[in-house]
């Protein structure tokens, strides 16, 4: 396959993504190390406990994301740089989340709102590249 940048890009936000993850896997870690939360107990320190909510909505939120990225980079409409782009938004709408979350649970709105507000584009542009790859490849 020849990668083209739409995809070369995509594939560096996977990476990004990917190492976001990591970070909230060891950020739990470090938690429950710092308040004494043994596994497979999942609820402990205030502190831990919102680490944990971090990389569970984290993981959550990948399940629709990544697919969704990669169909709308398959099937682009637009723009080749459309999907990757709302991609680094999704992974700046986490990080967000995840710092706010961290100070207080009540100041993690925006975070959320980005990423989710990212993640319904991509699932628009997926839709919508899907059916214009279909009415132009299907024999008539």
């Amino acid at each position: 396959m020849l990668a083209t940048a739409g995809t070369l890009l995509s594939a560096a936000v996977t990476v990004l993504a990917v190492l976001l993850g990591l970070y909230t896997m060891m950020l739990v870690g470090r938690m429950r190390g710092k308040h004494g939360v043994q596994a497979p107990a999942v609820t402990g320190a205030p502190e831990f406990e919102r680490a944990f909510r971090v990389q569970m909505n984290t993981l959550e939120q990948f399940v629709l994301f990544l697919p969704l990225l990669w169909l709308a980079t398959l099937y682009p409409v637009v723009s080749g740089y459309l999907a990757p782009g709302l991609g680094l938004i999704w992974i700046i709408g986490r990080v967000l989340y995840s710092l706010g979350y961290m100070a207080d649970a009540a100041k993690r709105s925006t975070g959320f709102l980005i990423a989710g507000i990212a993640v319904l584009a991509l699932l628009v542009l997926s839709i919508v590249g899907i059916v214009h790859a279909w009415l132009v490849t299907r024999p008539v």
